[in-house]
C-alpha cells in the first residue's frame, strides 16, 4: 500500500469521490479511489484486544486485561509494552487503525463501559494512554483516543446532554486527552456520542475545532463513534472528518448537495478529505497491504507479555497476618461463581474471542503441586452461561454444528447451504454472508450434544434478535419464537432472556437442537431498527442450584481445610456496553456465600474480579482481599501468580471504592433524566471529592499492598530555569521479596489560591522495582506551570497563581512515610494549548 501525493490527489478528485471519502464503505472500512491510488483502510475495536473485523465466527485474538486493570499497573513502561503487541496483533487482523484506547472518567461506578477506561483521575489515565499509543506507533499503527468527550455513561447516550462548567470540562474530562495527544500525537480521536452543553460533540465547532483543532494543534483525523453522525453540514462544518460506518447516512447525495448549496463551503469539505488522506500516507507507513487476511499469532512471548500483565494489575487490598501468598505445597480449597469461568472481559464492542482463556480455578491448579478441592457455592451469572462451549460435535470437539436453510424447519427435503463448526453460542450474524442465501429470512439448524456431570434439573435460556426454539432429545424446552419483549441484549435489539428447564442425568448424553429465524422471522418491537441485519442469538444454561445447600457445601468444604480462596465478582453480563449497572452489588447470594466461608475460615482470601467498584459487607471480616479486575486470556494464571507468591503484587486503585453507591459524587447526578445529565460534583470527581468532603472510603485511589515493606525517604526539588520542579528521593525495599513500589507525587493548592481546589492532585508517578535491601534513586519532573494550573473561566484560560505549593510523595502503605516538601509560584501566568 503506497502513500498518496495528498495535494495532487486532492485537486484531481471529483465532487463525488471527495463526498465518498468522508464516510465509510462497510463496518470497518473506508472507501476506496482506485484510480487515484488510494486504498480502503480497515479498522477494529481494540479497547482490550484487536477483534478484527468479524463478529461471527471471528478469528481469535490476544485478550488484554481490562483498562481498569491496565489502569492498576501504574506502569508506564509495561503499558508500551502493550501498545506494541496491540499494534502487531493489529497487523496480524490486517488493520491499520485500532479504535482505542478509551479515556473516559469513571464519575461513577454505575458505568457500564467503566472497564474500559483506565481511571478516574486525567493524569493517571492520559500518561497510561500516551504510553499505550506510543507502543502502538512502534508499529506503525493508528491508535484512536476515544471517545471525545464527556461519554461516561450508556443510558440514553446517544441523546443525553452532559451539563458540565468549563472548569470541570478541562480539569477533568478533557485532560486525559490532552496529555495522551500531547505525550504521542496519535493519528486519529473518535467523537463521542453525547451532547456536551447542548450541542452533539459530533457537531461541535468549539470542541473539534477551537480546543482540538485551533488550541490544541492537533492535526490529525476526527471520526464519528459507530452510528455517531447526526447531521450532514453541520458535522462536516464543525470538523468531523468521518462518518462511520458505510453505508453513509449522512454523507454521499446529502453532502454533495450541501456543497452545491453552499451550506458546506469547497475549502471546508477539502479540509476534511485532507485529513482522510493524511491518514491513509500515516496507516501505510504500517505496511500492512489493503484487504489484507486475518489471522492470530499467539506467540510464546506474547503470552508470557499477557500473563505478566494480569498480574501486575492484581491489587492487593488487605492480607492481615499474612494469610498471602499461600503455599503451595498444602491442599486448597477453590470456592465461588467466579472459579470454574474465566471472566476475561467485559461486554459490548471490548469483548471478543480470545485465543485462550484460563479460569482461576485452571490457574490454581496447574500451580498448585496438592490437592485441590472445589465447591460452587453459588452463581454469579446474571444470564445463563453460554452453552455452546459445553457442546460436542459428531467428530468429539467442543461445540456445535451450523447448518443454514432457505426453508424453515417446517419444509420437507430441505438442504443446507452451508455447515459450519463453532463454539460460541452468543453470536452476532452482522456479518455473516452466504451466496446462496436467497433473502433476509433464513434459518439456521445448530446441534450438538451434551453430557451433564451433575444429575438434576437443568435451566435454559433463548435470546435472540430473530426467532429462537431449543430442543433436548427433541423436547421443546424454549421458544422464543413468538410474544417476543425488548430486552438489553445484543445493545438493545434483542429479545429478553426466555427460560425453560429439564432434568438431566449425570453421564447421559443428550442431543441439542437450537433452531433459529434470521430477524425477520421475530417479533420483538422496533426490530426493524437492528443494526445486525440478519440477527442475533445466544442459547445457555447450567445446572439450577438450591443456593442454601450450595453455600452449606461450600462452607463445609471451607471449615476442613487451612488454604481457602473464593473467587466471585462480575462479568460481562454485569459489566457491558449499552447500559448502566443498576447498583454496585455483587450478583446475588454471593455477599451471603463469602460470609459465611469467612465465619467457617477467617483466614479465607477473597478474589473479586469486576471492572468497577462492588460494595463488600463483609470487608472487615475478610483478612486477605485481592482485587483482579478482567484479567485477559491469563486471567487464571495471572491471579495464581499472586496468591502463590510467583510474583509479588504492585498494582494500585486507579479509582476510589466508596462503601456505598450513595456515598459516590455523582450519586444524585447519573442517569439521564428529561435528555439531560448535570455533571453536579464539578471538578470533585473521585479522591478529589472524597478528600475534600472527609467522606470515608472502603479503599482508596492509590491504595494496594505487597508481601514485602518500602521506605521512601530524601526527597529533594529543585528548579531549573525553564520552570521545571525535578524531584528526587530514594526507594528502599526493607521486606525479604523483590516487589515493585509505586511512587505517586501529588501536589497541594497554595493557601492564597483564590478559588477552592481539591486537596491534592496526581502530578506525577513511577513504577519501580526493587530487590530485597535494594536502594535507588527515582527522579520525576513535573512542569512547575501545568502542576500549579486551574482553568479560570473569567480568563478563559489556566492560571497558575503565584504561592506556595507543597508536594507530597506517597506509595505503599499511603499515609505512612509520606514526604513533603514545597515550592514557589513567584508569578501568576495564564496560558493555554497542550
Amino acid at each position: 500500500m503506497d502513500p498518496v501525493d495528498v495535494e495532487k490527489v486532492l485537486s484531481e478528485l471529483t465532487l463525488s469521490e471527495k463526498v465518498a471519502l468522508t464516510a465509510g464503505l462497510d463496518f470497518w472500512h473506508t472507501v476506496p479511489v482506485p484510480r487515484l491510488g488510494i486504498p480502503s483502510l480497515r479498522m477494529s475495536d481494540g479497547p482490550n484486544g484487536i477483534r478484527g473485523t468479524k463478529s461471527f465466527n471471528s478469528i481469535p485474538a490476544a485478550c488484554f486485561p481490562c483498562a481498569t486493570g491496565l489502569g492498576a499497573t501504574w506502569d508506564a513502561e509495561l503499558l508500551t509494552k502493550v501498545g506494541k503487541l496491540m499494534g502487531e496483533e493489529a497487523k496480524a487482523k490486517g488493520a491499520h487503525i485500532i479504535l482505542g484506547p478509551t479515556i473516559n472518567i469513571q464519575r461513577s461506578p454505575l458505568g457500564g463501559r467503566g472497564f474500559e477506561s483506565y481511571s478516574e483521575d486525567g493524569v493517571l489515565s492520559g500518561t497510561l494512554a500516551g504510553h499505550y499509543c506510543l507502543g502502538v506507533k512502534e508499529e506503525k499503527v493508528v491508535a484512536t483516543l476515544k471517545h471525545f468527550v464527556c461519554n461516561d455513561q450508556e443510558h440514553d447516550r446517544l441523546g443525553v446532554n452532559s451539563i458540565v462548567t468549563q472548569r470541570a470540562l478541562r480539569e477533568i474530562y478533557l485532560l486525559p486527552f490532552q496529555i495522551a495527544l500531547k505525550m504521542s500525537s496519535p493519528g486519529a480521536i473518535m467523537t463521542a456520542y453525547n451532547k456536551v452543553n447542548g450541542i452533539h460533540v459530533s457537531e461541535d465547532k468549539f470542541i473539534l475545532n477551537d480546543i482540538l483543532r485551533k488550541e490544541w494543534g492537533w492535526k490529525g483525523l476526527v471520526m464519528s463513534d459507530w452510528y455517531g453522525t447526526y447531521s450532514t453540514s453541520t458535522a462536516i462544518n464543525a470538523g468531523q472528518d468521518l462518518e462511520m460506518p458505510g453505508e453513509t447516512k449522512w454523507r454521499g447525495y446529502a453532502l454533495e448537495h450541501a456543497v452545491s448549496t453552499h451550506k458546506v463551503a469547497p475549502h471546508v469539505l477539502d479540509e476534511r478529505v485532507q485529513n482522510v488522506l493524511e491518514l491513509v500516507n500515516l496507516a501505510a507507513k504500517s505496511g500492512v497491504p489493503e484487504n489484507a487476511p486475518e489471522k492470530g499469532l499467539d506467540r510464546p512471548e506474547d503470552r508470557a507479555l499477557l500473563r505478566r500483565t494480569a498480574s501486575e494489575s492484581i491489587v492487593l487490598l488487605k492480607n492481615e497476618g499474612s494469610i498471602l501468598p499461600f503455599d503451595k505445597s498444602k491442599p486448597i480449597a477453590v470456592i465461588g461463581p467466579n472459579s470454574k469461568i474465566s471472566t476475561y472481559c467485559g461486554g459490548g464492542s471490548a469483548f471478543l474471542v480470545p485465543y485462550y482463556a484460563v479460569s482461576p480455578f485452571e490457574g490454581v491448579s496447574a500451580a498448585s503441586s496438592s490437592e485441590v478441592r472445589f465447591a460452587q457455592g453459588s452463581y454469579g451469572h446474571k444470564e445463563l452461561p453460554v452453552l455452546g462451549p459445553l457442546l460436542k460435535s459428531p467428530d468429539g470437539k467442543p461445540g456445535y454444528i451450523f447448518r443454514t436453510y432457505n426453508e424453515p424447519p417446517s419444509a420437507e427435503n430441505r438442504e443446507a447451504i452451508d455447515e459450519r463448526h463453532l463454539l460460541s453460542s452468543n453470536t452476532l450474524l452482522m456479518d455473516y454472508i452466504n451466496p446462496k442465501i436467497k433473502s433476509e429470512t433464513f434459518y439456521v439448524d445448530m446441534e450438538g450434544t451434551f453430557t451433564p456431570e451433575d444429575s438434576g434439573i437443568y435451566d435454559f435460556s433463548v435470546t435472540v434478535v430473530g426467532s429462537g426454539k431449543l430442543y433436548i432429545d427433541g423436547e421443546l424446552v424454549v421458544d422464543n419464537s413468538k410474544n417476543q419483549k425488548r430486552g438489553t441484549a445484543f445493545f438493545s435489539s434483542g429479545t429478553v432472556e426466555v427460560f425453560g428447564s429439564k432434568e438431566l442425568k449425570a453421564g447421559q448424553t443428550y442431543k441439542v437442537l437450537f433452531q433459529f429465524g434470521s430477524t425477520p422471522t421475530g417479533d420483538v418491537p422496533g426490530r426493524e431498527g437492528s443494526v445486525f441485519g440478519p440477527g442475533a442469538y445466544r442459547f445457555a444454561g447450567c445446572r439450577r442450584v438450591a443456593l442454601q445447600d450450595s453455600i452449606a457445601q461450600a462452607v463445609e468444604l471451607a471449615s476442613k481445610t487451612e488454604q481457602v480462596v473464593i473467587f466471585a465478582g462480575l462479568n460481562s453480563d454485569w459489566e457491558s456496553e449499552g447500559y448502566d449497572r443498576e447498583n454496585m452489588d455483587l450478583p446475588p447470594g454471593t455477599d451471603e456465600l463469602i460470609s459465611k466461608v469467612l465465619a467457617a475460615n477467617p483466614k479465607a482470601a477473597v478474589v473479586i474480579q469486576s471492572g468497577t467498584p462492588v460494595t463488600m459487607p463483609w470487608a472487615d471480616e475478610a483478612q486477605a482481599l485481592v482485587q483482579a479486575w478482567y484479567g485477559g486470556n491469563e486471567t487464571g494464571n495471572g491471579i495464581a501468580d499472586v496468591l502463590f507468591g510467583d510474583v509479588n503484587p504492585s498494582g494500585k486503585l486507579p479509582l476510589t471504592f466508596p462503601v456505598r453507591l450513595q456515598d459516590n459524587p455523582s450519586y444524585l447526578n447519573y442517569r439521564s433524566e428529561n435528555g439531560r445529565v448535570l455533571y453536579g460534583e464539578d471538578v470533585y470527581v473521585g479522591y478529589r471529592f472524597y478528600e475534600k468532603t472527609e467522606k470515608p472510603v472502603l479503599f482508596p485511589f492509590g491504595h494496594g499492598l505487597s508481601y514485602t515493606t518500602f521506605t521512601r525517604s530524601d526527597l529533594q526539588l529543585t528548579t531549573s530555569k525553564d520552570n521545571t520542579v525535578s524531584l528526587s528521593l530514594t526507594v528502599t525495599n526493607t521486606g525479604t521479596r523483590a516487589g515493585a513500589e509505586v511512587v505517586q507525587v501529588y501536589v497541594l493548592p497554595a493557601p492564597t489560591n483564590s478559588i477552592n481546589r481539591p486537596p491534592r492532585e496526581l502530578k506525577a508517578f513511577k513504577k519501580v522495582v526493587l530487590q530485597p535491601g535494594e536502594s535507588k534513586s527515582v527522579a520525576l519532573d513535573l512542569d512547575k506551570k501545568v502542576a500549579t494550573s486551574f482553568w479560570n473561566e473569567i480568563r478563559d484560560a489556566w492560571a497558575s497563581e503565584e504561592g506556595t505549593y507543597e508536594v507530597l510523595v506517597t506509595g505503599t502503605g499511603g499515609k505512612e512515610d509520606v514526604l513533603k516538601a514545597k515550592f514557589e509560584v513567584e508569578k501568576t501566568a495564564y496560558w493555554k494549548g497542550l
